[in-house]
C-alpha cells in the first residue's frame, strides 16, 4: 500500500474513533450512499439513482445552490413556490416575538409545525423558543448552507414513513461528506443601509476505507431599520391609504383625573384624539436584526470490516442575534398612580392621579440580546449482511437559546417606577426626559432561558425478499426510540407581573416515543410499481397512532409515467400546547363592549392574550393524495404535473378570540376577560388582558396543482442554456372554525390574507467558455388585504371585500467565471430592479407597517459577490 494513502487511512480512523469515544451521547447524521443506490427522501428502501419516485420531489444540489446566490436556508424556502404562509424568518422580528432569531419553512401554509425538517434522513431537536409561543420547529438558522450538499423536499404527506409533523411535506438536508481537498469560499453583499458577509471552509482527507470531512462557516448580517425604509416606518399609514395604528399608550400619556380620562396637557395637537395621547411606536422596528452565526460540523466514516461501517457526525452552531421595539407601554393593569402633590403635576385636584396610558420612552427602546447553541450527534454502524443492508445508530442533538436584556436595554419595573413616582424624582408628565439617574433606578435586567433536548435509538434493515416475474420485492422495516423534552423559563420578573408590554412564555413537557415502521416496494405486471408502507407510533402522553401509506408508479414508456400516492398522517400535540405555562402575546383590536359605555375605549389597541396549554390535547389526523404525470416529450425536456390534496382533522388551535370575546367581555365580574374597575357611573372598566388557551377544533383542506418544467441542455449561440421553471397554485384552503357567534365556519383562504395563488419561480443558466450567467425570477402572486376590515378582533374576510395586495416579482442576476485555476468568482443581484414591497393596510397584528413581512422582503437591491477557491 502506498505509504501516504496508509497514513490518510490511519489519520482518519484515529480522528473518528477518538471522536466516538470522546463526543457526548449524542448523534444525528447518515452518510450518503454509493451513487448507484442512494436513498432519497420520502422512502427507506434503497433505490437505483435513475428511478422515478412515486411521490413528488424536489432537489436543489450544491451546483444549483451556488447559482441561486442564496447565503441562508432561510432565504432559499422563502422563494420556494411549494412553501406558504407560516414560513418565517428573523425578518420583521422585534421583542414581541416569541421565536427571535430563528427561521422555520412550512410546506403549503398549513405551518412550520406540519412541516419535517430532516438532516441526513433523521431527526433533530426543536428550537428551544417556540413560535408564537406554541409553534415547535426546527431552527433552519441551526443549519449553515454551506453544509449542505443538496436539499430534497419531499411534496406529499409521510407519517407513515417518518411518523409526526410531516403532514404536509417533508425537507431533508443531505450534508457534504466524503470530501477530499480543501474548499474555501468568501461572499459580500450589500443593500441600502444593510450588508452581509460570509467566510466557509471545507476539509477532507480520504483513506482507502475512511473519509473525515470538516466543515466550519461563519455568516453575519446588519441591521435594516424601519426608518431605513420610507414608508414602512411608521404605524400611521392612513397616509398611503391605510390604518393609523398608533397606539394609544403614548408619551405624553394620558391619565384618570377624577373619573375621567383625560390626555397630558401636553399632548401634541397631531396626536390627541380626546381621548388619549396617541404615540408613534413605528420608527423603533427592525425590519431585519443584526444576527451571526458560526458553524462547525465533523463528518466522517471509516471501514471496521468488509462488511461493517462505523460512521458518525458531530456538529456545533452558535447563532446570536437582536430584537427591538419601541420602549416599554404602560395601562391600566400596571396599577401606576401618581400623588396629587407630585411636584410636575399640571392638573389642579386633590386626589392621587391614575396612570391610564403611558410610555417611557426616556427609558428607550425595549432591547433583547439572543444566543442559541446547536449541539448534534450522531454515532452508528451500517453493514450488510446476507445481503440485506442493516443500520444502528444512536443520536443525541439539544438546542439551548438564552434571550436577555440589561438595565441599559430598556426593561422598567413598575414596583421600580412607582417608587421614583411617589418620591418626586420621575416626572410622568410633559413627555419629560428624566434625568439618567433616575432612569437607572427605574430600569432592570432580564434572563428567558430555554432548553430543548431529544435523545433516540434506531434499527432499519432493508433488502430483497424474494425475486417475481416482474422483478425483485423490496422490503425496509425498523424500529425507533426517541426522549423528546422542552423548557421555556421566563425571568421571573415576568412573572410576579413587574414588566408591561412585553409577550412571556413559560412552558414545560417532555415525552417519550416508540415507533416500528414497514415499507414493501413491490413491482407488478405492465411496468407497475407498488409501494406499501405503514407505520405505528406510540407517545406517553397522548396514546398510540397507526398510519399507512401506498404509491403507484406506472412507467408507460421512456417518455411518460404517471404517478399516485396516499396515505394518512398525525402531528402530536406540540410540547408547547401541552405544556405551555401562562404565556402573553399581544393584539390589537377594537372593545367593541368597552366603546358602547366610554368613548375613550374605542380606539384599537394592542391587549394582553394570556395563553396556557392543554395537556388533554389529541394529536391532528390528516389523509393526503397525489396525482400526477412526468412526461418527456423531447430530450432534455422534462415535465411533471401533480394535483395534490391535504385534509387536515382535529386540528390544534387557539379558542378564537371573536367568540371569548364576544361570550366574556361583556361581562365586568368575568374571569376569562380581566377588566379595571369601572369608572363612576359606569357597568364597565377598562379591558387588560383576555384568558385562552387550545382546543382540538380546526379542520382544513388544502389543495393545488404543481407544475415543474427542466430543460437541461439547449444549445445557444455557442454556449449551453438549461431552463427550469416550478409553479404552484393553490387552488383551496378551506379552514373550518368556530366563529364569534359559537357557529363553525368554513372560510376559504386561498387568495385571502397570506395566502397568495400563484407562486412561481423560473431561471436559466447559460454557459460558455469560462462564462456563465444566471437570469431568475421570483412571483408572488396578489390576495386579498386586512382580513379583519373593522379590527374588532373578529375575521371577516368572507363578508366584506378588502383592496388587493399586489403581485410581487422580483429579478436575480448572477455572472460568474472560471478562467483562473481552482477559482470561480461570482457577481449578482437580488432584486436587481429594486422592486419595492407592495403596499398593504394589514392584518392588526405583525403586518402594521404597510407591508406583509411574512410574503415580502424590505431589504430592495441586494448586490453581491463571491470566490470560491479549491486547493
Amino acid at each position: 500500500m502506498d505509504k501516504s494513502i496508509f497514513h490518510r487511512n490511519a489519520l482518519a480512523t484515529a480522528i473518528i474513533t477518538a471522536a466516538a469515544a470522546a463526543a457526548p451521547q449524542s448523534p444525528l447524521a447518515a452518510e450518503q450512499e454509493a451513487i448507484e443506490e442512494i436513498t432519497v427522501v420520502g422512502s427507506r428502501i434503497q433505490r437505483n439513482a435513475e428511478f422515478e419516485t412515486a411521490t413528488p420531489i424536489q432537489v436543489m444540489d450544491r451546483e444549483a445552490i451556488e447559482k441561486s446566490g442564496y447565503t441562508s436556508l432561510q432565504q432559499m424556502f422563502e422563494k420556494n413556490p411549494a412553501a406558504g404562509n407560516g414560513t418565517f424568518s428573523t425578518r420583521g422580528n422585534n421583542q414581541d416575538s416569541t421565536a427571535n432569531g430563528a427561521a422555520a419553512v412550512s410546506l403549503r401554509g398549513m405551518g412550520a409545525d406540519a412541516t419535517l425538517v430532516l438532516v441526513n434522513g433523521r431527526r433533530v431537536a426543536i428550537s428551544a423558543f417556540a413560535e408564537s409561543i406554541t409553534t415547535n420547529f426546527v431552527d433552519i438558522n441551526s443549519i449553515p448552507l454551506a453544509a449542505v450538499e443538496r436539499v430534497e423536499v419531499l411534496k406529499d404527506g409521510a407519517s407513515a414513513i417518518y411518523g409526526s409533523d410531516a403532514v404536509a411535506g417533508v425537507v431533508n438536508l443531505v450534508l457534504r461528506d466524503d470530501f477530499e481537498g480543501m474548499e474555501v469560499s468568501v461572499d459580500y453583499g450589500g443593500a441600502d443601509g444593510y450588508d452581509e458577509q460570509s467566510t466557509a471552509a471545507i476539509w477532507g482527507i480520504n483513506g482507502d476505507d475512511a473519509n473525515l470531512t470538516l466543515i466550519f462557516d461563519h455568516h453575519k448580517n446588519s441591521t435594516l431599520a424601519s426608518i431605513e425604509r420610507k414608508g414602512l416606518d411608521t404605524a400611521d399609514q392612513s397616509a398611503r391609504g391605510g390604518m393609523d395604528f398608533r397606539t394609544s399608550r403614548g408619551h405624553p400619556g394620558s391619565f384618570n383625573v377624577d373619573g375621567s380620562i383625560v390626555p397630558d396637557p401636553a399632548c401634541p395637537p397631531e396626536s390627541n384624539t380626546d381621548e388619549g395621547c396617541v404615540y408613534d411606536y413605528g420608527p423603533w422596528g427592525l425590519l431585519i436584526p443584526e444576527a451571526e452565526r458560526t458553524g462547525l460540523l465533523l463528518l466522517g466514516h471509516t471501514q471496521l470490516s468488509d462488511s461493517v461501517k462505523l460512521f458518525t457526525e458531530v456538529a456545533y452552531q452558535h447563532n446570536t442575534s437582536i430584537a427591538q421595539g419601541a420602549p416599554t407601554p404602560l395601562d391600566g393593569d400596571a396599577g401606576l398612580t401618581v400623588p396629587a402633590d407630585h411636584p410636575d403635576n399640571p392638573f389642579s385636584t386633590t386626589s392621587d392621579l391614575d396612570i391610564y396610558r403611558y410610555r417611557t420612552v426616556d427609558a428607550g427602546a425595549r432591547q433583547w440580546d439572543i444566543e442559541t447553541d446547536n449541539i448534534r450527534a450522531v454515532f452508528g454502524l451500517r453493514g450488510t449482511v446476507a445481503d440485506w443492508d442493516w443500520e444502528a445508530s444512536v443520536q443525541r442533538s439539544r438546542s439551548e437559546s438564552i434571550q436577555s436584556g440589561d438595565r441599559s436595554q430598556g426593561w422598567v419595573r413598575t414596583d421600580l417606577l412607582q417608587q421614583e413616582i411617589d418620591a418626586g424624582r420621575y416626572n410622568p408628565f410633559g413627555g419629560t426626559q428624566n434625568p439618567q439617574s433616575v432612569i437607572d433606578a427605574i430600569t432592570t435586567s432580564l434572563v428567558r432561558r430555554g432548553k430543548s433536548q431529544m435523545t433516540g435509538v434506531d434499527f432499519t434493515i432493508s433488502g430483497e425478499i424474494f425475486d417475481t416475474a416482474n422483478g425483485a420485492i423490496a422490503m425496509a422495516t425498523g424500529l425507533e426510540y426517541r426522549e423528546e423534552s422542552v423548557s421555556d423559563i421566563p425571568d421571573d420578573q415576568f412573572q410576579r407581573g413587574l414588566i408591561f408590554g412585553t409577550e412571556s412564555v413559560s412552558a414545560s413537557a417532555s415525552r417519550d416515543i416508540g415507533s416500528a415502521f414497514v415499507e414493501f416496494a413491490i413491482p407488478l405486471p405492465a411496468n407497475l410499481d407498488l409501494t406499501l408502507a405503514g407505520r405505528y407510533d406510540d407517545y406517553s402522553d397522548f396514546g398510540s397512532t397507526t398510519n399507512p401509506m401506498a404509491n403507484l408508479l406506472w412507467t408507460a414508456n421512456d417518455r411518460l409515467s404517471l404517478r399516485a400516492s396516499w396515505g394518512t398522517g398525525f402531528r402530536a400535540p406540540s410540547l408547547a400546547q401541552i405544556g405551555l405555562g401562562p404565556s402573553q402575546e399581544s393584539t390589537f383590536f377594537v372593545d367593541t363592549y368597552g366603546c358602547a359605555i366610554n368613548s375613550t375605549y374605542c380606539a384599537s389597541t394592542d391587549y394582553t392574550i394570556v395563553f396556557s396549554g392543554n395537556p388533554d390535547l389529541e394529536a391532528e389526523e390528516s389523509e393526503s393524495f397525489n396525482l400526477g404525470a412526468v412526461i418527456t416529450p423531447i430530450d432534455d425536456l422534462q415535465l411533471s404535473l401533480d394535483y395534490w390534496s391535504i385534509t387536515q382533522e382535529g386540528k390544534i388551535d387557539e379558542v378564537p378570540f371573536g367568540y371569548i370575546y364576544n361570550k366574556y367581555c361583556n361581562d365586568q365580574n368575568s374571569t376569562v376577560c380581566r377588566r379595571d374597575t369601572p369608572l363612576p357611573g359606569e357597568s364597565l372598566g377598562a379591558l387588560q388582558s383576555v384568558n385562552s388557551s387550545f382546543q382540538n377544533i380546526g379542520e382544513q383542506t388544502v389543495s393545488g396543482v404543481d407544475l415543474s418544467l427542466v430543460y437541461s441542455s439547449l444549445q445557444l449561440a455557442g454556449g449551453d442554456l438549461s431552463l427550469r421553471l416550478d409553479y404552484t397554485y393553490l387552488s383551496e384552503f378551506e379552514r373550518v372554525e368556530l366563529n364569534a357567534d359559537e357557529v363553525f365556519q368554513t372560510r376559504d383562504l386561498a387568495g385571502e390574507y397570506e395566502y397568495p395563488q400563484h407562486r412561481w419561480s423560473a431561471s436559466g443558466d447559460w454557459t460558455f467558455d469560462n462564462f456563465a450567467f444566471t437570469a431568475g425570477l421570483n412571483y408572488i402572486g396578489e390576495f386579498e388585504d386586512t382580513p379583519d376590515i373593522d379590527f374588532d378582533g373578529t375575521l371577516d374576510y368572507e363578508a366584506n371585500k378588502s383592496r388587493t395586495v399586489d403581485a410581487f416579482l422580483t429579478l436575480n442576476l448572477q455572472a460568474r467565471y472560471t478562467g483562473f485555476d481552482n477559482l470561480v468568482l461570482s457577481l449578482g443581484a437580488d432584486n436587481a430592479l429594486d422592486e419595492e414591497p407592495p403596499f398593504a393596510i394589514g392584518d392588526g397584528d405583525s403586518d402594521l407597517y404597510g407591508y406583509v413581512q411574512s410574503q415580502h422582503d424590505p431589504r430592495g437591491r441586494f448586490i453581491y459577490g463571491k470566490m470560491v477557491y479549491n486547493f
